[in-house]
């Protein structure tokens, strides 16, 4: 993305800047193997599946070589395997790694005057001319792609590959026949890419850039224009996406890739004509969005692991270190990024997290984990990265407390504690219903982790997204009943911060100073039923207050073994953490009025494969008030901390000394010897989120007429009324994968009928070739979605006084049917049964539907329906679309067997 003026410019400092021209020898050493042989290419799509790049012994990681195709080793027991999966799975990083050489190549035939770099990177673009064609676009997880399983990933590969293009044929160096063939690709790339619009979201930034990069292959302004200035585009992103706070929407993993595409797109932008950054609003807006991970950031540079973010992964690594330093190098200097930047140089062994970024793979078989400095980064780096500063010119890196408003997070920073308190607004997909967690790092160590994300393929996924897996409170096993969470304050002064929170019934006070944080939970006296507040510490736990334990009852599908404190006295309960990362003891003093302590197994962090206990609070009733106090003490000190409660004070005594507090509905008020301190900073409610797509106005209505005999329930339309048809034939009402709709091929009609104790179903579907998957098929092992979504089948949705109920039906190729309950309890299933038989024109499935709250309707009464119809072809393994009744088109991916219950049609009884 340099033009030829810009690439002499650049040659010209290499040989001024000791850091550039290190940097360029770094690449031209990466690089040196590429010359003397022609690296891998996988001649076979890649491919997502829950065993693919697996190890079969241990379930660890495969390590990714780019020069081993068919033998991969286990990242935790060594051993190698062969398998066709792994190879498609290998083949996803092995297109990304090509691209980046491709790129990396192309770069350094130009500013090194290498021509066999540059006859590699020729020959790596001739490649793809032809692959990226063979390959199918069909079968894809996230939107249509021929050499990934994702659009985004094909716009990640795009954004490097056209790279290496638009390089060489600035520098005059590409045929007119490899010109030609890049516009091919770049064509068809533009097509899938476009057709595939994300909305607001982290992939629709890379597509966006991909699309600023074929604008700028082709000299396309109208292109262009959509690329960068729409609102799905890469201002719309920077504007909305990067909220009032410079934090991304989805959280501190996802604000890092979203980032880096947006930064990827402003450096093609400008090879389009766009100089975005001479605008002053944009400019302070992107710095925002810059340094926003620094104000979130652990003490030991990890970030937190919110919402779907993965789990001990160091901002020190050079995929985050290349963003700061390409920032650097277009803001110019700026004093909190050069101490940011060099703190994190500072850091002797980065934690690091062992799974691949797609976004970056230059250092793709690395042996071990050295720090990263600035002449080890990429080739885009050494396009962009400005002149270090001196060690003079650095100020130490000196985090402080802060809202981060717009994202929803209160971080208090005392010495070397870290505390945060979650909340903001309900985000949906990579969100998690974890309002009001609490994260506490202190002395080194992360004593209450917010433990992340799991696999997205792994059905283990289900309890890292859960509010049990998380250090938040429940009522019912909800979180907070569907609500947003809003800081209701927020200060900080001196040695003392405090922050408070509220989320439907409950509301959650922090206060930190000198050697304790106090956890305040209040719980709204309208809260009945179950409320729990678990405490998933990391190390060894023990009670020391006197009790002993004894079995209880725990229902969840991942936990063990719960048992529950007895205590031998009505006291605060004593509790000692140790670490095995920390020379310190984490004491941990309970007050839980009306409730009981809990303890059991679960699974501990992503990616460990271990089962942990954790603790958990729990009460049946109304409690008022939760105290908690928490502090460090040396591992020899018996820190003997005691918590006094009266009508308006709490007393912690440690070994620190005594502090008191004093709460209320505005203020925190502190004691600690002679000195006073008092916290206020109080936060009106801000306005309450609404969707951007609001629900329809009117439903999609229908008609069932009354039979006074039931229907034969054979597959035929014997006993049918079919004077009031349901019809699903349109493009409106079809979701599709990488195919438009066909009404030729694939179109039904339905009839529902009623007899004053059930509902009769009869769908007639037009189709060339049915394909029903056996209930007894073996897995194919491709995530964490139910299989039989990938046959032909009916999935049914019926509300009736109540939340509405769904059922999935699959003929089966014995005749018969197979049928499963979507998510509905034992008191409020889907009665079914009924045949099916094939047509001329496809297959006919008759049913009836029963159901405990259907027995005493009357005509004219209504009830919720909507009907989807699944759509399998031959030669797929993932379903290729779903009729919907009600509407509303887009895409099939990662629906799985959901569907929006509040969008369901109505059906009036005649």
């Amino acid at each position: 993305m340099l033009t030829l003026e810009e690439l002499e410019a650049l040659t010209a400092r290499i040989a001024e800047d000791s850091d550039l021209a290190r940097l360029l020898g770094t690449l031209r050493s990466r690089s040196a193997r590429l010359l003397l042989e022609m690296p891998p290419v996988p001649r076979v799509k890649a491919f997502l599946s829950r065993d693919g790049g697996v190890c079969p012994v241990d379930g660890a990681p495969l390590a990714f070589d780019p020069w081993s195709p068919d033998r991969h080793t286990c990242t935790r027991c060594g051993q190698g395997f062969t398998s066709e999966r792994h190879h498609s799975h290998w083949a996803r990083a092995q297109h990304l790694w090509l691209a980046e050489r491709t790129a990396e190549l192309a770069l350094i035939s130009v500013v090194a005057d290498d021509a066999p770099a540059g006859a590699r990177a020729i020959e790596l673009l001739a490649v793809y001319e032809d692959l990226y064609f063979a390959l199918p676009n069909r079968d894809n997880v996230l939107g249509p792609s021929h050499l990934f399983f994702s659009t985004y990933l094909e716009s990640l590969w795009l954004t490097s590959w056209l790279g290496a293009a638009f390089i060489l044929r600035e520098a005059g160096r590409l045929s007119d026949e490899r010109v030609e063939g890049v516009n091919r690709v770049a064509d068809e790339a533009a097509r899938i890419i476009g057709d595939f619009n994300e909305g607001l979201s982290n992939r629709q930034t890379w597509h966006a850039a991909a699309l600023t990069a074929i604008a700028a292959w082709f000299g396309d302004p109208e292109l262009a224009r959509t690329a960068v200035e729409e609102r799905t585009g890469l201002l719309g992103h920077l504007a909305d996406g990067f909220g009032e706070d410079g934090l991304w929407w989805e959280g501190e993993n996802y604000h890092l890739f979203a980032l880096r595409g947006v930064m990827l797109g402003l450096h093609w932008a400008r090879a389009a004509g766009y100089h975005l950054l001479e605008d002053e609003e944009i400019t302070r807006h992107f710095r925002e969005a810059l340094l926003a991970p620094t104000r979130s950031a652990l003490p030991d540079f990890t970030y937190p692991a919110r919402r779907d973010s993965r789990y001990g992964v160091s901002l020190a690594e050079a995929p985050s270190l290349e963003l700061w330093e390409v920032g650097r190098g277009w803001l110019g200097r700026d004093a909190e990024l050069d101490s940011w930047l060099g703190a994190l140089y500072a850091l002797e062994s980065p934690t690091t997290n062992p799974l691949l970024y797609d976004a970056w793979l230059h250092d793709a078989g690395r042996t071990g984990r050295q720090p990263h400095q600035r002449d080890a980064l990429s080739w885009w780096a050494l396009t962009a990265m400005g002149q270090a500063p001196g060690p003079a010119q650095v100020v130490p890196w000196r985090p402080q407390s802060v809202l981060l408003a717009g994202q929803g997070l209160a971080v208090l920073r005392q010495g070397n504690l870290y505390a945060s308190l979650e909340c903001g607004r309900e985000i949906g997909g990579h969100g998690h219903p974890d309002w009001l967690h609490l994260t506490l790092h202190a002395g080194g160590a992360h004593w209450l982790p917010d433990p992340g994300t799991g696999s997205y393929v792994e059905p283990l996924l289900e309890w890292y997204r859960s509010s049990l897996a998380h250090n938040a409170p429940r009522r019912g096993g909800l979180n907070s009943g569907g609500e947003d969470a809003w800081c209701e304050a927020f200060e900080s002064g001196g040695d003392w911060a405090w922050c408070r929170a509220r989320a439907g019934n409950f509301r959650r006070t922090l206060v930190a100073g000198p050697g304790v944080l106090l956890d305040v939970l209040d719980i709204a006296q309208e809260a009945e039923g179950i409320v729990d507040l678990p405490w998933h510490f990391l190390g060894s736990m023990e009670v020391i207050s006197d009790g002993a334990w004894e079995p209880a009852a725990l229902e969840s599908p991942f936990v063990s073994h719960p048992e529950r404190f007895i205590a031998v006295a009505d006291q605060p309960i004593d509790v000692r953490v140790r670490h095995p990362d920390s020379e310190a003891t984490l004491w941990a003093v309970h007050w839980i009025p009306g409730g009981e302590l809990l303890r059991a197994m679960a699974p501990g962090l992503p990616g460990t494969g271990e089962r942990k206990p954790f603790w958990m609070v729990v009460a049946n009733g109304r409690p008022v008030r939760w105290i908690t106090a928490l502090g460090l003490a040396p591992l020899a000190a018996d820190p003997t901390p005691r918590l006094r409660i009266t009508a308006d004070q709490i007393e912690v005594t440690s070994s620190t000394g005594v502090t008191r507090y004093h709460l209320t509905e505005t203020s925190a008020t502190i004691e600690r010897g002679e000195a006073r301190i008092a916290l206020s900073g109080l936060r009106p409610e801000p306005p309450r989120h609404r969707p951007i797509f609001q629900p329809r106005d009117h439903a999609v209505e229908a008609f069932a007429p009354f039979v006074h005999a039931p229907p034969a329930l054979d597959g035929t339309m014997a006993g049918f009324d079919t004077g009031a048809p349901l019809d699903l034939d349109s493009e409106h009402q079809y979701r599709r994968s990488e195919e438009p709709y066909d009404p030729e091929t694939f179109s039904a009609r339905a009839w529902v009928n009623w007899d004053g104790e059930a509902l009769y179903l009869a769908v007639a579907v037009s189709k060339p070739s049915m394909i029903f998957r056996p209930a007894d098929a073996p897995s194919s092992e491709l995530d964490n979605e139910p299989e039989d979504i990938n046959s032909d089948g009916l999935q049914i949705y019926l509300g009736v006084d109540g939340p509405p109920q769904a059922v999935l039906v699959t003929p089966a190729e014995s005749g018969g049917l197979f049928t499963r309950q979507l998510g509905a309890g034992d008191d409020g299933q889907i009665l079914v049964h009924g045949a099916w038989q094939p047509t001329e024109l496809g297959y006919v499935v008759t049913l009836r539907l029963g159901h405990q709250r259907l027995a005493g309707h009357h005509a004219g009464a209504r009830l919720g329906f909507d009907l989807l119809i699944n759509d399998m072809q031959p030669g797929r393994l993932r379903r290729a679309g779903q009729l919907v009744w009600t509407g509303g088109g887009g895409w099939i991916y990662l629906r799985g067997d959901r569907h929006d219950l509040s969008q369901l049609g109505a059906l009036e009884l005649r």
